[in-house]
């Protein structure tokens, strides 16, 4: 696995924060950034699944629903998406295709599922073997601050 820059770790926090403000709004707490080709930042989206009534409403399907309506496929390709937990099966198959070229995460399905977090009964199939079967690369980063990333789980899925 490539090591990941100063820039990465920066904005893989940035996904962990955006996640404790999801949390702190009422919703599962998970975050997602997408950042453009020299690393600024595109968009910050929380998870809504709560506050939305809306099971498809993970971070990483917001951001990707924006994404796509602002920028064609040619520069979400050059795109990267950070996102504080490992994208589930729904969420890998929406960047999949919007066309986003890589994905960098903080916590693992396992940690997760650990947790007792959102899932956990179920649909263990990692973002890398979603993208494995596509026709196109998707470049995976992660785990990667896995303690940090897990820190704003802690207590939520036993009061969830």
């Amino acid at each position: 696995m490539p090591d990941l820059t100063e820039t990465d770790f920066a904005l893989l926090r940035g996904a962990i924060d955006v996640a404790r403000r999801a949390r702190a709004h009422g919703n599962h707490p998970f975050g997602a950034v997408l950042a453009g080709e020299t690393g600024q930042i595109l968009l910050e989206v929380e998870n809504t699944v709560l506050t939305a009534r809306d099971v498809t409403g993970h971070a990483e399907a917001n951001l990707i629903r924006l994404a796509y309506a602002q920028w064609p496929r040619e520069t979400l390709a050059r795109c990267t998406l950070y996102t504080s937990t490992e994208p589930c099966p729904m969420c890998a198959g929406a960047i999949y295709w919007a066309g986003v070229g890589r994905v960098v995460y903080g916590l693992s399905q396992e940690g997760l599922y650990a947790l007792g977090g959102e899932g956990s009964d179920g649909l263990l199939l990692h973002c890398r073997d979603v993208f494995g079967h596509g026709r196109h690369v998707v470049e995976v980063l992660g785990p990667a601050l896995e303690a940090e990333a897990q820190e704003v789980h802690v207590g939520f899925w036993t009061q969830a």
